[in-house]
């Protein structure tokens, strides 16, 4: 049975679904056609967050949170695909980094002040997003060596496909292995974010199924108003993949990092932010480095431009810190949301 707020949420990505699918046909301003894809990805997400909810008393916390992490990064794999179809390289690999530093800076930050700001200080367990952080430092490492290998001119920089495909096997097989340390998670418990009758398991997987679809075509309609906005309103590239696509394509995570922090569940909180940028990185990246071989006219690398790397272990080693002490305050994520502000304008002229 659906109570009137998944009655809503439906509705809305319906029309919102409707009105992306005209949009290329029955709208004149490429800013607007732009405007409906974003908030259509949005919106999409947010329904598999509101389905993977549901989910919530049946799998436990560990399996519920990997699992709404994986599902709300499934709009990121499509725009992904299509982007590399379309030869936009580097907005694939600004979005993709974009994504981790919104998550690891920009959401992290917002939650300590939200968190911070209401309940005062917040101290969380530290055993389980140490974990998750020593993942991300391996991802930052992974990256590294074709990195500089192709910017240090070594003989290794000759091969940075291959050297990158190997690489990104070898990240999956990191990421693959970590899973039932992932699934067997207990933490807090369900996030309880849910007003209402729970969904029965057939309703979930019909709503999971229908919006995994919903999320195929907005995903290429996305890429093809990001292309026309990009080149109407002079946006570059980079800028565009590492703010714009980034914060649209993981809008669930936002929410309910951003949420838990406010009712004082700071474990739950970094272990929903966290979860993703890890996933992200060593499944999302390497999965579309070995797609890209076949799907793409140029192969997606490992080999980051020296900025976007340098944002995304600054990214990595502020995440380490901040999170090292078990405790957040308001002032941190201040801190936290001014670096990421700072980063981006610097993008706005890159």
């Amino acid at each position: 049975m659906l109570s009137r707020t998944d009655l809503l949420l439906i509705g809305v990505t319906a029309v919102a679904f409707g009105a992306d699918a005209t949009a290329e046909y029955r709208w004149h301003s490429e800013i607007a056609r732009f405007t409906v894809s974003a908030l259509t990805i949005a919106v999409l997400a947010a329904l598999v967050g509101r389905s993977v909810d549901h989910l919530g008393d049946r799998l436990g916390s560990g399996a519920t949170g990997f699992l709404q992490s994986a599902l709300a990064n499934l709009p990121e794999l499509f725009i992904g695909i299509f982007a590399l179809r379309a030869g936009l390289v580097g907005v694939v690999q600004s979005a993709l980094i974009g994504s981790i530093l919104a998550n690891t800076v920009l959401v992290l930050g917002i939650s300590f002040i939200a968190g911070g700001l209401r309940n005062g200080p917040q101290h969380f367990s530290t055993a389980a997003p140490r974990t998750t952080l020593m993942l991300l430092v391996l991802s930052a490492a992974i990256i590294m060596i074709p990195t500089l290998s192709s910017h240090l001119g070594t003989s290794g920089g000759h091969h940075v496909v291959a050297m990158s495909n190997i690489a990104a096997v070898i990240a999956l097989l990191v990421f693959l292995l970590s899973i039932p340390g992932s699934l067997s998670h207990k933490g807090e418990g369900a996030p309880g974010l849910l007003a209402g009758p729970c969904w029965s398991i057939s309703l979930v997987m019909l709503v999971l199924s229908a919006t995994s679809v919903a999320a195929l075509f907005a995903s290429d309609w996305f890429i093809a108003s990001l292309t026309q906005a990009m080149h109407s309103l002079n946006i570059a590239p980079n800028f565009a993949g590492l703010v714009i696509v980034a914060i649209a394509g993981s809008a669930i995570e936002n929410f309910v990092g951003v949420k838990l922090a406010l009712e004082n569940r700071p474990d739950y909180s970094l272990a929903v932010i966290l979860q993703s940028p890890v996933q992200i990185a060593l499944g999302l990246i390497p999965a579309l480095v070995l797609l890209s071989n076949v799907i793409g006219p140029h192969p997606l690398t490992l080999v980051l431009p020296t900025m976007l790397f340098a944002v995304f272990a600054l990214a990595v080693v502020v995440a380490v810190v901040i999170v090292f002490d078990g405790e957040s305050t308001w002032l941190e994520g201040v801190a936290l949301v001014g670096l990421y502000l700072v980063i981006a304008t610097a993008y706005w002229w890159n």
